[in-house]
């Protein structure tokens, strides 16, 4: 079965310094696959490289069979691939809604036009209302989106991810900086949102991995050490070594 996501020989270098150094990985279709890693390990190069953003310096990225090589971002967005940003990236001076209907108009057949009214597009609205009652923000519908609580925002920003319809999904740390009730809340909002579709994620916190990842992959200093299913990891020695700590509970 062709893999969802595939990488073949991928290095990533900005001059001298080599920040990925030959990455092989096949990522299935339907599964929730995590990346971790220490600090430095080249996470989000590897996003970046995946998404279109930043160029490799050799090997390949395949979605779902296709090439990736020299596609800008938003080809490989409109091809079925859609990511987060550690780094919240949503319009904040925009509601919640109009957040959300801007993320549908283009997996809805919506070009760039100055002579349509964006409140008469029905499917746009209801596609937008659908979305908002899924990551639970209808009471804050109205809302600009910069006056939101954190957590609130990002799970803005994962509905505006999935708003285009994308079937692989790239989260990057979504529950970095929550409390440990915002993330369960975001574990939940994460699972229930990618069912059925194809979820990467990096992660720095492991009972968010272990809980949700049907399998890990670990990358140290650019390289794959190990990937496996959460059992797997978590008996493995390199990994624990190299990242997890010698003792694993």
């Amino acid at each position: 079965m062709t893999a969802a996501l595939e990488l073949a020989g991928v290095h990533k270098s900005f001059g001298k310094t080599v920040i990925i150094n030959g990455v092989d990985l096949a990522i299935r279709k339907g599964e929730r696959h995590a990346v971790i890693g220490p600090n430095g390990a080249g996470k989000s190069t590897l996003f970046n490289l995946v998404s279109g953003r930043f160029p490799l310096t050799s090997g390949t990225i395949s979605l779902n069979g296709q090439v990736l090589g020299g596609l800008t971002p938003e080809n490989i967005n409109r091809l079925g691939l859609a990511r987060s940003f550690q780094i919240t990236n949503i319009f904040p001076k925009l509601s919640v809604f109009e957040n959300l209907r801007c993320a549908v108009l283009w997996s809805l057949g919506y070009r760039y036009s100055f002579w349509q009214r964006i409140a008469g597009l029905r499917d746009v609205r209801e596609r937008a209302e659908m979305l908002l009652e899924k990551i639970n923000l209808g009471r804050r519908r109205d809302t600009l989106a910069g006056v939101l609580s954190y957590a609130e925002q990002r799970a803005l920003e994962i509905g505006v991810t999935i708003g285009g319809g994308a079937d692989v999904i790239l989260l990057d740390e979504p529950t970095a900086g929550m409390s440990n009730t915002e993330t369960a809340d975001a574990v939940a909002l994460i699972r229930s949102v990618t069912e059925g579709k194809t979820l990467v994620m990096v992660e720095h916190d492991m009972s968010v991995v272990f809980g949700l990842a049907d399998r890990i992959s670990v990358l140290v200093y650019g390289q794959v050490i190990a990937t496996g299913t959460p059992q797997e990891i978590r008996a493995n020695k390199q990994v624990q070594e190299a990242y997890l700590g010698t003792e694993v509970e």
